[in-house]
């Protein structure tokens, strides 16, 4: 049976940078859960980054992470996705499911770094060292997809 990677904060977990949560209810979610799939994670929190925190986006010129006060937090979201990657290789994951937009989990969009709510296609620093070692991620967005590939 295939384990998924799964954002903690779809799980209901008040993991944000705002202390809030992204609960998803899809009925896949609570039946993997109950068969024991779900691994999960926050790389921002796996990192060492606090709840709350400030809104981080990924500049584009310089590629780094940047918060809306101006630090760089580049290291703490590097730590986390190492975090993610080694649980995948702990559980012999395949397929991570991570939240859409965020400069950790985004998939196939992120923020474009202007701290104005535009987005902008890319994929967050989880995302790119887990597909790095070949891991599939999916969004909320790709629930039903995901499905179709499990074991």
């Amino acid at each position: 049976m295939d384990k998924i990677l799964i954002s903690r904060c779809f799980l209901g977990e008040n993991v944000r940078y705002d202390a809030g949560n992204n609960l998803l209810t899809q009925p896949l979610i609570s039946q993997w859960k109950e068969e024991g799939r779900l691994i999960v994670i926050c790389p921002e929190v796996a990192g060492g980054l606090s709840i709350p925190r400030p809104p981080a986006e990924i500049n584009k010129r310089s590629k780094k992470i940047i918060t809306i006060d101006g630090d760089d937090v580049s290291d703490a979201f590097s730590y986390g996705a190492k975090k993610a990657l080694a649980l995948c290789e702990m559980h012999d994951i395949r397929f991570a499911l991570l939240k859409e937009s965020s400069p950790s989990c985004g998939s196939t969009m992120i923020y474009d770094g202007s701290f104005s709510s535009c987005k902008v296609s890319g994929e967050g620093v989880t995302t790119k060292l887990l597909r790095e070692h070949s891991i599939q991620v999916f969004s909320e967005d790709n629930v039903l997809q995901l499905a179709r590939l499990l074991n």
